[in-house]
């Protein structure tokens, strides 16, 4: 079924978590309001996402359900993900996509040209894994097809209504990508790993900021996602270019010293993502990092901190 104009987007959290925690790694299903058409931002679980969120109907408002689990993730995975936005190549937010390849259907891969180039150097080579991909160490199964992304260039997604805009981020020193996905009259920011531009010593987060205050005129930016790994007891020597909840609320509000277009973060939704997994008895990150962020929340945006198979609503 495909439905259209609707403004806003469907979310569905297909892993949540960042590092060590397995079978939960970073994946978001972002597809057009009411529409089943939709792409990954970033891949680190598929399989067992789809899984979970079909556990808790969270496809019911996006697709019409199949006959049986198994039958029902395979419709998702090879019918309804029409691609694959990777913002880096790390484990963590590939493994999920290299995995399921084998029953995939063909569809492109989005990344940055340094990005492909991991993927195809250290996953799709015949070493680590087959190459479904249309390039790299031959035979190419041509399954997947590369499709280099430029700075600031918007690019259709493919059997989507939707384009993508991306920006480059700074994650411990390495490439990573903030995504700006458009439909209609909104906007959906799926930002991959990113420090913060003091420690990173980049300019990268400041230039998403005003690239977006320019672009946003007259769009409406329902959302945000970013990534805040750790809470703010981690120091900063020990981020490895990840976020705590101090450095999202302050990057927030740059983006919002920025905007001087009279525009407000009022009322926008703010998923966190990437949150690591911590084996230590009895202790919350998740907790403790919802709990930051609420209590510094000056901004009046809607922190949310989903749970692996969840629907959220981009409105």
């Amino acid at each position: 079924m495909h439905s259209y104009g609707q403004s806003g987007f469907d979310v569905v959290a297909l892993g949540v978590n960042g590092g060590i925690s397995d079978g939960n790694l970073t994946a978001f299903f972002i597809s057009p309001k009411g529409d089943d058409r939709g792409v990954m931002c970033d891949a680190g679980t598929l399989v067992n996402g789809v899984s979970v969120a079909l556990q808790q109907d969270s496809f019911n408002s996006i697709i019409a359900p199949s006959s049986g689990q198994q039958a029902s993730i395979g419709t998702i995975i090879k019918s309804h993900i029409k691609g694959y936005l990777i913002s880096h190549s790390h484990l963590d937010h590939v493994a999920g996509l290299v995995i399921a390849s084998v029953d995939d259907s063909k569809k492109p891969i989005y990344a940055f040209p340094s990005v492909i180039a991991d993927l195809q150097d250290n996953y799709f080579n015949w070493r680590a894994w087959p190459n479904f991909a249309d390039s790299g160490v031959e035979p190419t199964l041509k399954k997947y097809t590369y499709r280099a992304l430029e700075e600031g260039k918007s690019l259709p997604l493919t059997n989507t209504s939707m384009q993508v805009t991306p920006f480059p981020l700074s994650h411990g020193g390495r490439l990573s990508t903030a995504f700006l996905i458009e439909h209609d009259n909104s906007a959906l920011l799926c930002m991959g790993d990113t420090g913060a531009d003091s420690i990173e010593k980049s300019d990268h987060l400041a230039t998403l900021w005003q690239a977006l205050a320019q672009r946003l005129e007259g769009k409406k930016l329902t959302g945000i996602i970013i990534e805040s790994s750790y809470t703010n007891a981690r120091p900063d020597n020990l981020l490895f270019g990840h976020l705590t909840p101090r450095l999202v609320i302050q990057s927030l509000q740059d983006f919002a010293r920025i905007n001087n277009k009279g525009q407000s973060l009022q009322g926008v939704k703010v998923l966190i993502s990437h949150i690591k997994y911590s084996l230590d008895t009895g202790f919350s990150n998740k907790k403790v990092i919802k709990e930051q962020l609420n209590s510094a929340n000056t901004l009046g945006v809607e922190f949310v901190i989903p749970t692996q198979g969840d629907y959220i609503s981009f409105d």
